[in-house]
């Protein structure tokens, strides 16, 4: 995340929060984060979201994970105020991904969207490895492919899209082993593309810029696309590993007490 200083849009919290309970976007990215708990986390007690936003994916990680304890730390008190009145009973506080208040304590950090907002982002992944008990796990989503980038990513104040290989290495480096990485929003991908260049068109015409377009699509539309992300969902339940994608999804453990001994 930025510093409000940097120009992030607070306002844009209480728009993002009409959005969430319909779009396919959310939804369907909940779904899988989800899943992916389920599959590769779940034993975790004890879980931490660096960066809950509004608390829309807490949803995500107390339906996988039913009987953990939650925390979930903002860098924005706009955020926070409504993730509070959804989630009176969570543990949620205003703390900067790059500096969190809290020692060596959780069974599984994840980080939703959050790592192409920081400047440092190894610093963040630093920050998640210390607060990880060994054996622990982190779980990302991250937007994915330079060559997407739009004036939604400028609006968002989006410090960069990673490449595959540019995540994992991020991750290894903070002292992290890869899992399970893998591209998802991959059947809209040539849509998206689309969009994209059709942006440009529009940016170079100076036409104005509405960073809510994307949302403001029929409900057929919306159906279709979480139609499409159900399928995706379902192959990579499978174990099929998407190569390319709108977004990108990094399953990791910090090494055990024992694995680090060895080394």
């Amino acid at each position: 995340m930025t510093d409000a200083a940097d120009g992030y849009d607070i306002g844009a919290f209480e728009q993002i929060v009409r959005y969430e309970p319909t779009s396919w976007w959310f939804r369907s990215r909940n779904r899988l984060i989800g899943q992916t708990i389920r599959e590769s986390f779940p034993n975790a007690r004890s879980v931490l979201e660096i960066g809950c936003g509004t608390g829309f994916t807490l949803y995500a990680l107390r339906g996988a994970l039913p009987t953990a304890t939650l925390t979930g730390t903002e860098l924005f008190d706009e955020g926070l105020a409504i993730a509070r009145d959804r989630w009176p009973n969570i543990n949620l506080c205003r703390a900067d991904a790059r500096r969190l208040p809290f020692g060596e304590e959780f069974d599984l950090v994840g980080a939703f969207d959050v790592l192409e907002h920081v400047d440092d982002d190894d610093g963040a992944l630093r920050e998640a490895h210390r607060v990880l008990r060994p054996g622990g796990g982190l779980l990302l989503t991250v937007p994915q492919h330079d060559w997407l980038w739009s004036e939604a990513d400028e609006y968002a104040q989006h410090q960069r899209r990673y490449t595959r290989r540019q995540l994992q290495a991020a991750v290894c480096g903070a002292g992290f082993e890869v899992a399970r990485v893998t591209s998802f929003v991959t059947l809209p991908l040539p849509a998206m593309a689309a969009s994209r260049m059709l942006s440009r068109r529009r940016n170079r015409r100076q036409a104005p810029f509405d960073p809510w377009a994307e949302f403001k699509i029929s409900p057929l539309l919306n159906r279709g696309l979480e139609w499409l992300a159900g399928v995706e969902r379902r192959l990579i339940e499978r174990g099929a590993t998407l190569p390319a994608g709108g977004s990108l999804l990094l399953a990791a453990r910090k090494p055990s007490a024992n694995q680090a001994s060895t080394v």
